[in-house]
């Protein structure tokens, strides 16, 4: 069954995007980046070495030809930061669909909604496809499809925090109400929280922090490929409806009479 997702024209088979920073080693990070089986990879700017060739490259350990390079505006607190950096990746990599983040200030890094629809205003006016993050809000999930954006990205939790979805009603209600992929970006911690964002029926999930912070990453990345294609399943095949009554599985008639 092709069971492939399509954002901004560009179809893929992998609901997960993993990220590419917080690893040990670009070695550590084509490893596990490897074991996901992801197609898309977020970069930040930074990261991505495109003027000293004697320095260590990520293109050399995740190759662009393999994956899809998803440039972010990771580290930004303002609309204008946000804007000159993908402007920057642009021009550096000719990278137009990329990921937008606005961040609040620590400790909780929550997203800036205002900074988030200024900056989406102006990236879409200069012909970007933007992927946006944002809080697990329906209204302002709504608005930023309305604007033009491409996907839409509302948190599990905050960011590198691994306290999976924490409010998966709202995140349900932003999927059933979009018309562009929805998927779950931030806070997953373990294997089963991106199971859970999958049965909501979120498009993909998106994590980095839960695979470059395991005590064994390359592993972990496995679990995470593998909790995405079962939740996805689990979605798609439809799951019992909860009752707090039993429902034996044995049927009730024709038991033997007991003893006595």
């Amino acid at each position: 069954m092709d069971d492939s997702w399509e954002v901004a024209g560009r179809r893929f088979t992998s609901r997960l995007i993993v990220g590419t920073g917080r690893y040990k080693s670009l070695e550590e990070t084509a490893a596990a980046t490897a074991a996901s089986g992801a197609e898309i990879v977020t970069v930040a700017l930074r990261r991505v070495n495109t003027s000293d060739p004697a320095a260590p490259m990520l293109q050399d350990f995740v190759p662009p030809d393999r994956y899809t390079y998803l440039p972010n505006t990771a580290g930004c607190h303002t609309a204008r930061d946000a804007v000159r950096t993908l402007r920057l990746a642009r021009e550096a990599g000719g990278w137009n669909l990329v990921k937008l983040e606005v961040l609040g200030p620590p400790p909780y890094l929550y997203p800036d909604m205002a900074g988030t629809m200024e900056a989406a205003a102006a990236l879409i006016a200069d012909g970007f496809e933007v992927m946006v993050y944002c809080a697990d809000d329906p209204i302002a999930a709504k608005r930023l499809e309305e604007m033009g954006c491409v996907a839409i990205m509302p948190l599990g939790a905050p960011i590198g925090s691994g306290m999976g979805v924490v409010n998966p009603y709202m995140n349900r209600s932003i999927k059933q109400n979009a018309r562009v992929p929805v998927l779950v970006d931030a806070g997953i911690g373990t294997a089963s929280d991106a199971a859970l964002a999958m049965e909501l029926g979120c498009d993909a999930v998106l994590l980095n922090s839960a695979i470059a912070h395991a005590d064994d990453p390359v592993l972990m990345a496995t679990a995470m490929k593998h909790a995405v294609l079962a939740g996805r399943a689990a979605f798609l095949a439809g799951r019992m409806r909860k009752d707090y009554r039993a429902d034996a599985s044995s049927p009730m008639s024709g038991l033997i009479p007991s003893a006595g």
